[in-house]
């Protein structure tokens, strides 16, 4: 575990100075800021309200999203896990879903809803085949080791359901939940962009890059990939805590 996080530090080392050297480099502002003017620009964003108001609206979409795409993925792969047939049925759908262009999907969902609700939809769809991939290969673990103890007791669909197969099921999926969030952060971040959303950092970003503001566009860049590593964090660290109560 120590020598993973040593060389987890070495590699945002090596990025940073691979950073600095690449500005020297090319010594021009407006294709690359220099760290340090990113950092000044990253703390005037902190302070300031309309960031707060972007970050905000582009955490209430990502997790619109996820939370949407996770009661659809878990619905619907207890469904597949009761029957095959239901599991052939999806089978093609979720791989439609899994290969669509992002890109071209928000464009078509723009001719459709407006450009706050696009990004979400889009985030929901791409989040929706992982999250259903994870959940049912979770339910499908769950039920080769409880299948033979419900059949010998007899015991009832929704109770195999909800009280054996998901409870089963929610560690491993928690495990993967984070990168699927952190994730889900960057296709909505992504949505946003090209949607021009007000008051989200992919709109905010959209601007910076219009207006040149380059270390503006580096700042809130950075944020986003700091967001993604703390919610992929904090997922990761629920995930420990709930098996450390089973047990």
């Amino acid at each position: 575990m120590k020598k993973n996080l040593i060389f987890s530090a070495l590699a945002i080392v090596a990025m940073w100075l691979i950073w600095i050297a690449a500005y020297f480099i090319v010594r021009n502002d407006y294709l690359l800021p220099s760290f340090w003017a990113t950092c000044r620009e990253l703390g005037r964003q902190l302070i300031s309200a309309a960031f707060w108001r972007a970050f905000g609206g582009t955490l209430l979409r990502t997790f619109a999203a996820f939370a949407a795409a996770l009661v659809l993925a878990v619905a619907l792969a207890s469904c597949s896990v009761l029957s095959d047939a239901v599991r052939a049925f999806f089978a093609p759908i979720v791989s439609v879903l899994r290969t669509v262009p992002t890109m071209a999907v928000i464009l078509i969902l723009l001719l459709w809803t407006s450009h706050a609700v696009a990004p979400v939809l889009v985030s929901l769809l791409v989040l929706f085949p992982a999250l259903y991939a994870a959940m049912l290969a979770a339910l499908d673990e769950a039920k080769e080791n409880y299948g033979a103890l419900c059949r010998a007791f007899k015991v009832g669909v929704s109770r195999k359901i909800f009280k054996l197969y998901l409870p089963a099921a929610a560690p491993p999926v928690l495990a993967q939940a984070g990168s699927i969030l952190s994730m889900g952060l960057k296709i909505t971040v992504s949505g946003e962009v090209l949607a021009q959303t007000f008051h989200s950092l992919g709109g905010a970003m959209q601007d910076a890059q219009l207006g040149l503001e380059i270390p503006r566009l580096f700042a809130l860049t950075l944020l986003v990939v700091l967001l993604g590593f703390l919610l992929e964090g904090g997922c990761l660290l629920l995930s420990k805590c709930i098996v450390r109560w089973r047990e």
